[in-house]
Order: C-alpha cells, then structure tokens, then sequence
C-alpha cells in the first residue's frame, strides 16, 4: 500500500501535468488569437492598397479624360499643294460655314454666313478649301486687342506667311466706310497689294475702322451668326506677350470645318 507521501507526490504531479496542459492551451489560444490578429491586419493593408489602387487608377483615368478633354494644338505644317477655285462654285448664293473650335477646356461652334453673291471669289476660295480639309487642325496665329480688334486665323504655318500655295484678288465687297462691324468675316492680305489673299481670314470680334491702303479696303465674305461670344472671350483673355498685337494666350484651333 503507497503511503501518505507517495499519495502526495502522485497527487502533486498531476496537479503540475494539469498546470502545464492549462498553461500549453492558453499559449495556444494566444497564438490563435496572434494569428487572427495578424491576419487581419493582413487583410487590412491588402484592402488598404487596393483601395489605393483603385484610387491612384480612377485618379489616372480623370487625367486621361482630362487630357483628352483639352484642345489639342494645332499642326504647323505647309500646306500648299492646292488650286484655285473658280468663282462659280460659290453659285451666287448664302453658304453656312461651321467653324469647330477649341480654346483651353472651351469648344464652341463659330457659324458663319457666306455671302457668294457678293464676293463669289472669296467665298469660292473659302468654301473649296474647308472642303478639301485644309483649315482642319490649323490655328488662329494672330489676335489684335487695340486700334483693330480681330482674330486672324487660316495660315497652318503659324507664322503669317503661309497660303495654299496661291495668291488671288481682286479686293471685294470692301466697305465704302473702312467701319468693319462685329461679327464681320474678311480676307486677310499683305498690305498695299490686292491680290495677295489665299487662305488667311480674319474675324471681327468689336466693330473696328480699317483704314483702306493703296490696295483698298479688305474682301468682306461674310458675317459671324453664331460664336461671336467665343472669339469675344479669347480676346479677352489677351495675348500669350501681352502686347496688343500677337498670338492668343489660349491658343484656338480648327478641329474641322461643315459646309452647306
């Protein structure tokens, strides 16, 4: 028979084993709970970066769609490679012209009224080149903010200088009264030589005297009917010097050109 103290010492080690096992169950379920913990955390931070990657991609197409939003430059290149037409095609009648502009995050659609009874030739020019796509992409190079207040566009080289590789005149429909009123849409030409248009227009955007030169006074083609207000703005902005006669600081371009 044991006696009392191996009863005890029996007794004391499975008290101990039972202390051991608590304590082993308890790390165990620390561990657990650690684990979760950390799995979780885990989680979170997956969570964290997708969410930030969806941002960052949101983020990037806002951009995109921005981007794709503004006006795109126009192209300088020549374009000088076309003929004249003959005065006919203006058919003696009212064409309207729309005119697809952009400036900075603005479109708007300038509408003008030609008139080919009056200046069939120009009309004819204007119309066979929009056409032919010629002014699409090209841009509005010239803003003059004192004395004269116009928008001169229609040159693809940016530069003044450039034409459809011709030059035509007579001068026609120049107003008696070098008043050109707002709205008024006229052939740009170099000074003191009537046949010198080609492609360059210019558009009054407040009523302006011109003075005639030894040439005469300037083809007027047409009236603006819709858009006045987009050139007014562009004028208003000023030019990219500062000066009253140079490029816009918000650069306007062509898009495309509608005929009908």
């Amino acid at each position: 028979m044991a006696s009392t103290k191996q009863r005890q010492r029996a007794q004391q080690a499975r008290q101990a084993e039972k202390r051991a096992q608590r304590q082993a169950a308890k790390r165990a379920r620390r561990q657990r709970l650690w684990g979760l913990v950390a799995l979780v955390t885990v989680l979170a931070l997956v969570g964290a970066f997708v969410v930030a990657a969806l941002i960052n991609d949101s983020a990037r197409e806002d951009d995109a769609a921005d981007a794709a939003g503004a006006c795109p430059a126009g192209v300088e290149e020549a374009r000088d490679d076309y003929e004249l037409a003959d005065p006919s095609v203006a058919e003696d009648r009212t064409w309207t012209v729309t005119l697809r502009a952009c400036s900075g995050d603005t479109t708007a659609d300038i509408v003008l009224e030609l008139d080919g009874e009056k200046a069939p030739q120009a009309v004819a020019n204007f119309v066979t080149l929009a056409q032919g796509g010629y002014f699409d992409g090209t841009g509005c190079h010239r803003l003059v903010t004192e004395g004269i207040h116009v928008l001169q566009c229609g040159d693809p080289t940016f530069t003044g200088s450039g034409s459809p590789g011709y030059s035509f005149g007579p001068i026609e429909n120049a107003p008696e009264s070098d008043v050109y009123p707002a709205g008024t849409v006229a052939m740009a030409r170099r000074g003191g030589d009537a046949e010198s248009m080609g492609s360059q227009f210019f558009l009054v955007y407040e009523e302006s005297t011109i003075p005639s030169d030894a040439a005469g006074g300037y083809t007027v083609f047409g009236t603006i009917t819709s858009g006045l207000d987009f050139v007014q703005a562009v004028a208003d902005a000023g030019t990219a010097g500062g000066a009253p006669d140079g490029a816009p600081v918000d650069p306007v371009t062509i898009e495309g050109v509608e005929t009908q």
